[in-house]
């Protein structure tokens, strides 16, 4: 599978050091790049990358909007954000962006990078591959109908003492690490999961999920409340009916306020 990618990038060195970086990468075929926002939807438009590496601050028009304008398409690219400043990073997984890069860049976080989207186009090559049973029937003209492609399931499989139970993310309050587990609180119950919260995390990327924390992962459809606490720092009280309380650790404070500012 050779993934497509574009870059758009006003900066002509940072340009060309992630041409040469995605360059090493045998799978990699390297689009024509753009140098503005308005650049960039032509581009696209002509053409249609797997994956654009967007810088977010760019002439004419910056990228998160660029970004929204893409996300609007039929057939979206994959996004992934380059930036020399972390102010954006909570915007641009708003924005389902599939990762978030610091200038300059790091060969070996790149390759991370690279990593998640072949991830991603894999899982999105095998839903659409997968089918209905060849059960075929004529229609009105004597032709054979194909099998039609089934639609994605928006549910969550965890695994738990051998059995596995489907979720629906909306439901989930927070997850927890607890020493080599992750503990996964629904409205109803909670689950033990082997995934690390990094894999929740990537599995939940569609839904209103943040990172408050290196232990902690909120839905934040369920945050009752915010209490400053000391530091910088804040604690969530949760809509559960234990009014549960986790802490916003000062690193992720600032972005985490900017999703209910926005």
């Amino acid at each position: 599978m050779v993934i497509r990618i574009m870059v758009a990038e006003d900066e002509r060195l940072a340009r060309e050091e992630l041409h040469y970086l995605l360059s090493q990468e045998e799978d990699i075929e390297i689009l024509p790049s753009a140098s503005t926002g308005q650049e960039l939807l032509l581009l696209v438009e002509e053409h249609q990358p797997d994956v654009v590496f967007l810088d977010i601050h760019m002439p004419e028009m910056y990228g998160i909007q660029a970004a929204r304008m893409l996300r609007a398409r039929p057939k979206s690219p994959l996004l992934v954000f380059s930036t020399a400043h972390e102010d954006y990073a909570v915007e641009a997984f708003r924005i389902h962006a599939i990762d978030y890069l610091l200038k300059p860049y790091d060969h070996l976080r790149l390759r991370e990078t690279l990593t998640r989207i072949r991830q991603r186009m894999n899982e999105m090559n095998q839903i659409t591959s997968i089918s209905l049973p060849q059960h075929e029937s004529d229609d009105e003209d004597g032709k054979k109908n194909s099998p039609s492609l089934l639609p994605k399931v928006s549910k969550l499989l965890v695994e738990e003492n051998q059995r596995m139970y489907v979720i629906d993310p909306q439901t989930i309050l927070f997850a927890v690490r607890e020493e080599r587990a992750v503990q996964i609180h629904t409205v109803s119950k909670t689950y033990s999961s082997k995934m690390t919260l990094q894999q929740l995390e990537e599995k939940l990327h569609d839904y209103a999920f943040f990172r408050i924390h290196r232990s902690y992962l909120v839905n934040l459809h369920h945050v009752l409340e915010v209490i400053p606490w000391f530091n910088g720092t804040y604690n969530l009280v949760m809509k559960n009916q234990q009014r549960a309380q986790i802490p916003v650790s000062r690193a992720s404070a600032k972005e985490f306020l900017r999703q209910f500012h926005s």
